[in-house]
This record gives C-alpha cells, sequence and structure tokens, in this order.
C-alpha cells in the first residue's frame, strides 16, 4: 500500500463517486441515511470521495495512508475470514493448495465490528421527506425500521409479509392502485439488513394522477396492512411460499462459480454451518407470532415517508451535503394516518387467491437422442421452429421465445412508439393473472424489438403451455382500453424525457448505434411521435402491425420435440387459420435484416455532442474501430488482441493516467459486424484530449505486442481456447447464445468449437499483421469512429476540438443521417425468405 498506490485509489475512488452525483438511486439512499441518527455509523457518507479521504484529513494533520495500514493492522485476521473452494479437484488437493497459498495469513484473534443501537430515533420517525430527484418521476418510499428476519430465517417473516404487501393479483394493493390511475410499479420487501438492525421498504412509482393522491395512497397501504392483521398469518400462504421457495432452490440455475463462492463466503459469517448453502432460502417454520411481531412493527407511528418528485423543486428549503439533493422534513404524526385510513377509498382490498402455477410435475423427460446443437424442427411460409432438448443441465425448465417479425411495425418512429405501448398494454392487461405465474418461477415477457415484438417464456415446464397459450390469446384479443393508454404513453414519455440523464458513455454508445445501424430512430424523434399519438391510433395500428408477420420461433428445455411442434402449431392457428386470418405470410421482399454501415477504410470519423444533462459534469469517449464480417479467422484474431489488450488498457488510463473510473475495452458485435471499442469517462480530461490519450496507448502498445514472447502468445491463445471451452453454466445462458445466432442471420451454432480450431492454427506473426492491418495507428485498413461527449466541465472544448483539422485523415460527422445516406452498408446474415442458410 505505497502512497502512489493510495492516491491513485482515492482519486479511483472521487472518480466513482463523480458518476454517481446525477443517479437519483444513490441521492435517495444517501439522503435517507443523511436522516437518520448521527452517532450511528448508518449516518454516514456510503462511498467517499477527494474531499473525506484527501481534503479533510490533510486539514486535520491525518495521514491517510498511515488510517489504512492501521485499519489494516486492526482488522486483517485469519478468525475473522471465511474461505470457499470450488474445484473439481480431490479434497487433498484442494487442502494442499489452500495450505500453500493461504498459511502466512496470521491469526491475530481480533474481535469482529459489531455496531449497536439503531439508525432511527424518534426524531427520524413519522416524518414525510419531500425531495427533488434529478429524473422526471413521481415515486413515494415507505421505511419501516423493523427486528432483522435474519434472526428468524427459518420463519421468514419478511419475506411473507413482502410476498403479501407486494403482491400484483386481483385484490392486491398494487392492483387497486394501478386499477385508480395511480401507481406504475410497486415492491416490498426487507433491504439494508444486518443482525442489528433493519429496514422494510415499500416502493411505488406514481402517475402524475397518483401524485395528486397522496393520502389516499397512503391510506391504502394502511388499510391493506390493517387487513393482513384481521386476517392473520395463513398457515397455507405461508406453506404455498415454502413450497415455491423449496422448489427454486432444489431446480436452482448453476452460478458462476465465482457468484458462487462469494454468496457462501459471505453466508458463512452469518448462518451456522448447517445452512451455510442455504442461507434464507428455505423459509420451513411457520411461526404466526413472528410473523405478526413483523407486522405490528409497520405502524404509522414507526415510519418514515420519501415522496419523490420534481414537482417539488423550489419548494424545498434544505439540501443534502454529498449529493445536492434538494429537501424539505414535515412531522407526520401516526395519528394523522390513522385519521387518513379512515377516509380511504371503498376498495375490494383480499388476499390472493391459491397459486395454480406451481408446479407439481418435476419429472425429466429423455431426449430421444443426444442433440448437441439446435435443429431446424420445422420451417413454413409462416414460422421456422428451432429445438434444442436439454441434454446438460436436468432441471424441469424450458425457455421459449417466439419472435414476430412485422415489416409494418418499424418502419417510422411513430409505429415504433405504437409497438412499445402495444407491448406494455398487453402486459399490463396481463399482469394479475401472470404475477401468480412469476411468483412460482415461470417469467414472462412482451417486448418491442425493433422489428416487431417478442414473446418470451422461461422457467418450470409444467404449466408453461398454459401460460403460453394465453399470452398469445390476449394478442389475438387485444383491445385499446383508452384510460391505460394514457397512463401507459404517460410513462414512455416520461422514460424518453429521462434518457438525457443517463450517463454520458451511455449517451455515447447511443449515438454510436444510431450512426452504425441502417434503421434505428432517435429517442427524441420518438418522444416527438409520442406527443401526438392518441388511443384512436393504436386501434388503427393494432391490425395492420399484425396484418402481415412470419414467426422465429425457439423451444428448448425440458420439453419434447413433438410438444415443441404442437405448441407452435397452436401459435401459427391462432393467427394464420380460420376464414378472416389476423395475419398473412409475409412476402419474400418482406423480410426484414438488421444492415450496418461500412466506414471508410483509412479514415477517423468523429462526432461530438454536448452532453444532455447539463447539470453533468462528466465527458465520455468511445472509440469504436470496425475491423470485419463475421469469420472465424478474425473473430478469434480480434478476440485474442482485446484479451491481450484488456489489462494494460485499464492499467494505463486508469490507473496511472486516472482518466476515470469508467475505463473499458470491449469487442463490439453489430449484427455479425465486428469490432472493438474503448468507452472511458472522466472529469478530468474531455472527450478530444481522451481520443488522443487512446491513440497514444495503441503507439505504445505496439511495442509490447511486438515484444510479446512467444511463451506469452502461447499462454494467451491457451487462456482464450479454456473461455471458450468452457460449458454453459444454465438454460437460459445456452439458449441466449443460440438465439443470437438465429436474430443475427449467423447460425453458427458450433461457433465456440470452430473458433477454437482456429485459435489452435493461429501464429503470432498472423495476430501481429492483424493489429497492424486493422488497429494499429495509420493502418491501411483501419475504420475508426469516435464518440465524443461533452460535460459541462468540458464544454468550452467542443467547438475547439471540432475546428481542429491538422490530420487529412480526421473526418467530422456535422449530421447523422446526411452521413448514412452518403455510406455503403455491410450485407446482412439474414437472407430473404427461402434463401437462408441451413
Amino acid at each position: 500500500m505505497s502512497a502512489e498506490a493510495t492516491t491513485r485509489e482515492i482519486k479511483a475512488v472521487d472518480s466513482e463517486n463523480q458518476k454517481n452525483l446525477q443517479s437519483d438511486v444513490w441521492r435517495m439512499n444517501q439522503l435517507q441515511k443523511h436522516l437518520s441518527a448521527k452517532d450511528h455509523p448508518y449516518h454516514k457518507f456510503s462511498t467517499g470521495n477527494w474531499e473525506t479521504l484527501e481534503v479533510r484529513p490533510n486539514q486535520r494533520g491525518v495521514d491517510t495512508r498511515e488510517e489504512l495500514l492501521k485499519f489494516y493492522r486492526e482488522n486483517y485476521s485469519a478468525n475473522l475470514m471465511h474461505l470457499v473452494v470450488y474445484s473439481k479437484d480431490e479434497l487433498d488437493i484442494c487442502e494442499s493448495l489452500v495450505q500453500s497459498k493461504f498459511h502466512e495469513i496470521k491469526n491475530t484473534d481480533r474481535d469482529r465490528l459489531i455496531f449497536t443501537g439503531q439508525p432511527c430515533n424518534s426524531e427520524s420517525l413519522q416524518i414525510i421527506v419531500k425531495a427533488v430527484p434529478i429524473k422526471k418521476d413521481h415515486k413515494l418510499r415507505f421505511v419501516w425500521p423493523i427486528t432483522p428476519s435474519i434472526r428468524h430465517y427459518k420463519e421468514g417473516p419478511a419475506r411473507y409479509l413482502g410476498h403479501l404487501i407486494g403482491h400484483e393479483g386481483e385484490g392486491s394493493l398494487f392492483y387497486i392502485l394501478k386499477k385508480l390511475g395511480w401507481a406504475t410499479s410497486l415492491s416490498a420487501g426487507e433491504s439494508e439488513w444486518t443482525y442489528e438492525y433493519s429496514f422494510f421498504k415499500v416502493s411505488i412509482d406514481l402517475t402524475d394522477d397518483g401524485h395528486e393522491h397522496f393520502q389516499d395512497i397512503v391510506a391504502l397501504l394502511f388499510k391493506y396492512i390493517h387487513l393482513l392483521q384481521e386476517a392473520g398469518p395463513c398457515q397455507w400462504i405461508f406453506d404455498e411460499l415454502a413450497a415455491v421457495c423449496e422448489t427454486s432452490f432444489h431446480c436452482q440455475d448453476k452460478a458462476r462459480p465465482i457468484d458462487y463462492v462469494v454468496g457462501i463466503a459471505s453466508d458463512m459469517k452469518i448462518y451456522p454451518p448447517n445452512d451455510w448453502l442455504v442461507g434464507s432460502a428455505l423459509p420451513s417454520k411457520f411461526n404466526p407470532e413472528t410473523i405478526l411481531s413483523a407486522l405490528n412493527e409497520l405502524s404509522p407511528y414507526n415510519l418514515r415517508i420519501f415522496w419523490e418528485s420534481s414537482k417539488f423543486d423550489g419548494q424545498t428549503n434544505l439540501i443534502e451535503p454529498w449529493y445536492g439533493t434538494a429537501y424539505s422534513v414535515e412531522q407526520l404524526a401516526g395519528s394523522t394516518i390513522e385519521q387518513w385510513v379512515g377516509k380511504a377509498p371503498n376498495v375490494d382490498l383480499h388476499l390472493p387467491a391459491p397459486n395454480e402455477f406451481i408446479p407439481s410435475d418435476l419429472s425429466l423427460k429423455t431426449a430421444q437422442e443426444q442433440i448437441k446443437l439446435p435443429v431446424l424442427m420445422k420451417k413454413s411460409m409462416f414460422s421456422r421452429l428451432w429445438y434444442k432438448p436439454d441434454t446438460a443441465f436436468l432441471v424441469p425448465k424450458a425457455y421459449v421465445k417466439i419472435c414476430f417479425d412485422c415489416p409494418f411495425s418499424g418502419n417510422s418512429p411513430e409505429s415504433e412508439v405504437l409497438t412499445e405501448i402495444f407491448t406494455r398494454m398487453l402486459m399490463d392487461y396481463l399482469n394479475e393473472y401472470a404475477y401468480y405465474a412469476e411468483v412460482a418461477g415461470l417469467h414472462y415477457g412482451v417486448h418491442s424489438t425493433g422489428y416487431g415484438f417478442e414473446v418470451t417464456v422461461i422457467g418450470f415446464n409444467h404449466k408453461l403451455r398454459k401460460l403460453l397459450e394465453t399470452v398469445i390469446q390476449r394478442i389475438a384479443e387485444f383491445e385499446v382500453k383508452p384510460e391505460r393508454f394514457a397512463v401507459i404513453k404517460e410513462r414512455v414519455s416520461k422514460e424518453y424525457q429521462n434518457l438525457k440523464f443517463q450517463q454520458p458513455c451511455q449517451h455515447a454508445m447511443n449515438y454510436c448505434s444510431l450512426i452504425l445501424q441502417d434503421q434505428f430512430w432517435p429517442w427524441t424523434d420518438k418522444h416527438d411521435a409520442l406527443s401526438h399519438l392518441e388511443a384512436e391510433h393504436l386501434v388503427k395500428f393494432y391490425p395492420l402491425m399484425l396484418s402481415k408477420t412470419f414467426l422465429e420461433c425457439y423451444v428448448a428445455g425440458n420439453i419434447k420435440p413433438e410438444e415443441a411442434e404442437s405448441m407452435i402449431k397452436y401459435v401459427e392457428g391462432v393467427f394464420f387459420e380460420g376464414s378472416n386470418p389476423l395475419s398473412q405470410a409475409l412476402f419474400a421482399s418482406q423480410h426484414m435484416t438488421d444492415r450496418i454501415i461500412k466506414l471508410e477504410k483509412g479514415i477517423n470519423y468523429f462526432y461530438s455532442a454536448e452532453g444532455q444533462n447539463p447539470s453533468d459534469e462528466n465527458s465520455a469517449l468511445m472509440h469504436y474501430i470496425q475491423i470485419h464480417r463475421d469469420d472465424f479467422k478474425l473473430n478469434v484474431q480480434l478476440q485474442l488482441f482485446v484479451l491481450i489488450a484488456k489489462q494494460p488498457t485499464f492499467h494505463q488510463l486508469r490507473t496511472v493516467e486516472q482518466l476515470g473510473y469508467i475505463t473499458v475495452l470491449l469487442q463490439r458485435n453489430d449484427s455479425g459486424i465486428r469490432g472493438l471499442q474503448f468507452i472511458i469517462q472522466s472529469t478530468v480530461k474531455g472527450p478530444g484530449q481522451i481520443d488522443l490519450r487512446v491513440e497514444s496507448f495503441l503507439k505504445m502498445f505496439e511495442t509490447k505486442l511486438y515484444e510479446m514472447s512467444n511463451e506469452e502468445f502461447k499462454n494467451n491463445v491457451k487462456t482464450l481456447v479454456e473461455m471458450k471451452r468452457e460449458k454453459h453454466k444454465n438454460l437460459g445462458e445456452e439458449s441466449r447464445f443460440y438465439l443470437r445466432e438465429i436474430i443475427d442471420g449467423t447460425l453458427k451454432f458450433d461457433r465456440k468449437d470452430r473458433e477454437v480450431e482456429a485459435l489452435e492454427q493461429l501464429s503470432q506473426k498472423e495476430l501481429i499483421d492483424f493489429f497492424n492491418e486493422y488497429i494499429k495507428i495509420g493502418a491501411p485498413n483501419k475504420k475508426s469512429l469516435s464518440i465524443r461527449i461533452y460535460g459541462n466541465r468540458h464544454s468550452s472544448e467542443l467547438e475547439a476540438d471540432n475546428n481542429k483539422t491538422s490530420d487529412p485523415t480526421s473526418v467530422r460527422i456535422e449530421d447523422i443521417f446526411t452521413f448514412k445516406r452518403s455510406r455503403p452498408l455491410y450485407g446482412s446474415f439474414k437472407g430473404g425468405f427461402g434463401q437462408f442458410k441451413l
């Protein structure tokens, strides 16, 4: 922990904090801490910055590095540590490995730090905090300090209450608030828990109308809590929840080993050894007294309400010191809430019904043959069905995706927005029914894709067909309810407006997609289009959208081939059969493709824009190098280069030059067109300067690449081969891999094996030739594009950077759409119908 390394790390912490300053999640989290007992550690600033770690310590004559070493000496002790080893090796080998690696760690027999006391005193309860968020939103957060459920993890009282208060089925709090047009989402549960203290939180996203009914919403929440108190803890609800937890635990997807060991190591300090692998996942003891005790803590006299709204701008009188959040605090007596409850709207709140979606058949269906890759089971003018049985994971789950390719859904900003609203309204209508499936481990989604929409159903296969058929039927019988259209239009409009508050690096990535993708509508166009769309527009659009469609289907998992075929036959029947079918097959000319702009060789394009959030000091650069159309040999050369260059990029640009916390080198794949991208976000330098630092790094890296030993080259090849031979962890990961091949049209399902073959034949000279041809500064075939986003700290540099014309190979993109029209396109891997490569 040298002085230099300490200073670098302080700067990294400060850069991370700068990234978070415009994030409502961080701002509101810190506001909750700020308004707690000042003598409790919970009150403190949770991340640190240059001020707290460098400036203030220096003013007090404190050496931060000495404090760091002191902290290390006082706490780095073997008795405070937990170690988990995950390996295929024999136990003796693992034990030997552990002893060799960790035997030098001393046991100084330190006591674990325990922070007693409660973060909320009487002053921080029975309050309502009005806060101004960055985004255009309204949100209510109800926060109760409660007895930590970890003390009763077998009984799971907070899980039971979160299940009921956060339920979305008919009769639930959210169902009523949604029906009244006051809320768009609700979540409930325990959070920020330790063994000493914990919080139960209910978060509600409000509509504009809901914002005006604050008292009614508070009253309805407590009316539902009173309902739970009157009904008392129900054995059947607990048993149902326990059954879902047990099935989910025993059939859980295999996780990444690194995530698995971190989870267990964390649990080892909390649970007795018998529960190290289980944690709180299996509530098994129904204890009405424990549940009632937790429920009684959700009292209006034990409550903090945080109410966020942009409408409070100019109406607050306090500023939170670390993030600058404007807020005000008012007392809200518990007796006042009780009065509101007496005047609450007369609505039919009730407990959920028994869950019909809980699976009872968890049997595995033996695959008749070991199909290792997806097969094209069926192909017609209406659809293609790809099928992949589970031969690896052996869980009673399935993965079904049906992509509706609809030519009329993405041919204008208006049609894309209407498709988005259609999918959201559909899920809105299905919510109270499908929520039971979600609880039971059967998840679904209907989402717009830019060229239509897709239906996805993932989870336990036993009741999957039932849910899928209901979703398909609702699509076929869709009707536009004007009051729900208005609510969803308001939500989508706010989401478009709030895009300007994304991180600048996200804006850079969006601009890059807008420049490279042939059909990609700017969010500003979609927002403008939305402003004049009404319910009657969707009434006219819906039948047009569905009038021509093609179904690209993927069915995988614990499903027999005849079941998969029957499933898609049912869907085809709903849309294409009958005397007046909803849909007709596409003409060959209507099959859609994703085309990518081809950049000019030897030209360095750049596009500059001011940051969309004037309060954000962060600037960002995305330096993209377009290289090739999908090809196994070129793919592995690109992948190997990124693998070798990734750590030096991070070390030089983030650790040494301290450009910014977000500093990454990644591969990029746009519909089979491959490249690489440097993404850097910074308050230290403007994007023009960062671009020069990236070029400087590439010049420096040239030498490292040329001087790399043959042994180092072989080790990197070996590492990449091992990464490619790593098996998929679960059905979802495998399905997403194969779906990418289908959606891009590349259909190279054996990609990993083929790329390993290419890697094993690759020479060091070929890698250097690849670098010299496509990546090196001044390379003849290099095609680069820099997206520069100027935050308010660097806005004065924008004009000067744009006017620098010393390099004849540097070309500024002034108008994105004029540029796109002037450039040729790469060929698509998706041919017209009948031209698919199989």
